[in-house]
């Protein structure tokens, strides 16, 4: 089977030591190690063939693979080394046929061209890798459908979990996955209801959180440049930003909506010259950008037509992306702790996965504001 676009894997692998006592070899072309012929065979070195070479029952080997605290270390060296002497390669498929769900778990990310998600894709990854499992990564490009077939193609693979930075956290087969008993975890979103565990930001917050750090600065117009608004963690911000800068008494009109279609460098670029196209009377002296990769477009643009950053204009970016801190003018950041979201994910989907009393839990983290040269000029 042929998986969707955009799979790719993350794998651990593992590292036996060198053989001891190796005393049957297989009846094929060979080589000498350590003194003695031992033969690579042309087929599928087997389970027999290890618990022949060393010496031990096939339940043996089984525990070695399976389970390993059930086999005294010497034992347990001893098949290790027969294995990697035989070149053996354990059967997945054939395990997770008889066991019906495999060593894997997976994460369908919005977009794997921000940096955000592939951070917390590592996040997941190190939860998974004390667990001896693999992480297969999908990339919906923010499109359903494309989330759609990953999921589907993902239960047919019967993963142990679904991580999902949905679309919309709401859809229905999000549902229909999690009623068939693949346990799912919402990632970077919220629902209205408690069906699913979920692990978020409060994105709310954030938004505030950048508004009133320009307020403080004095900035009297400020521009909310972000979209589209049908993503949830754009509305929340832009929430936030309204509602701070209710709370300070600014007139609404003074806080200016630039919406975006992605949320991408080019579109930051493009909010730039739409910013400085506005009448000199309106135009805002401050910036909040819904993700860092806006901001790094607002930032290209104010630099390329000699703007000075922040004297004519302070930008404020939100994700705190490993970029923000490196770039020409050090970017003002909401930062998202965004390994801890993912390596929670993932323990949630495992404590699922395997406590039949889990109960459901949705996490919210809260951000913290980084400022940087890009609003303090410092």
């Amino acid at each position: 089977m042929t998986p969707p676009a955009g799979f790719s894997a993350v794998s651990r692998r593992g590292h036996y030591g060198r053989a001891h006592n190796v005393s049957e070899v297989l009846p094929e072309r060979g080589h000498r190690t350590g003194g003695r012929e031992v033969v690579a065979s042309s087929r599928s070195v087997s389970v027999k063939d290890v618990a022949a070479a060393a010496g031990v029952s096939l339940g043996t080997v089984s525990n070695v693979l399976n389970r390993p605290d059930r086999v005294s270390a010497s034992t347990r060296q001893r098949v290790q080394a027969a294995m990697a002497e035989l070149g053996f390669v354990r059967n997945e498929s054939a395990r997770q046929l008889r066991a019906g769900t495999s060593r894997t778990l997976a994460y369908v990310m919005l977009d794997a061209g921000n940096p955000f998600f592939t951070d917390v894709a590592l996040g997941v990854e190190s939860a998974a890798e004390e667990q001896g499992l693999t992480v297969m990564l999908c990339n919906s490009a923010n499109r359903e459908a494309r989330e759609r077939a990953h999921v589907e193609l993902l239960e047919q693979q019967r993963v142990q979990g679904v991580l999902v930075t949905p679309v919309d956290p709401h859809a229905a087969f999000l549902d229909h996955l999690a009623a068939r008993g693949t346990p799912v975890v919402i990632v970077d979103r919220t629902r209205d209801d408690e069906a699913f565990c979920s692990v978020a930001v409060d994105d709310v917050l954030g938004g505030r959180l950048a508004v009133e750090h320009l307020i403080d600065l004095g900035h009297e117009r400020v521009a909310f440049v972000g979209g589209p608004v049908s993503i949830g963690q754009v509305r929340d911000r832009l929430r936030g930003a309204r509602e701070a800068w209710a709370d300070a008494g600014r007139p609404e009109e003074d806080l200016v909506v630039l919406e975006t279609d992605q949320l991408v460098v080019p579109e930051g670029r493009e909010a730039g010259a739409r910013l400085a196209g506005l009448a000199a009377r309106r135009r805002p002296t401050a910036a909040f950008c819904a993700n860092d990769l806006l901001a790094l477009g607002l930032l290209q643009h104010a630099i390329s037509t000699g703007r000075s950053v922040p004297e004519d204009l302070a930008i404020v970016g939100y994700d705190d992306i490993e970029f923000a801190a490196a770039a020409a003018v050090p970017l003002t950041s909401v930062r998202q702790p965004r390994h801890l979201l993912g390596r929670t994910a993932a323990e949630l989907v495992l404590s699922e996965a395997s406590d039949a009393d889990h109960r459901h839990q949705q996490v919210l983290f809260t951000p913290e504001l980084v400022a940087r040269a890009s609003t303090t000029g410092r």
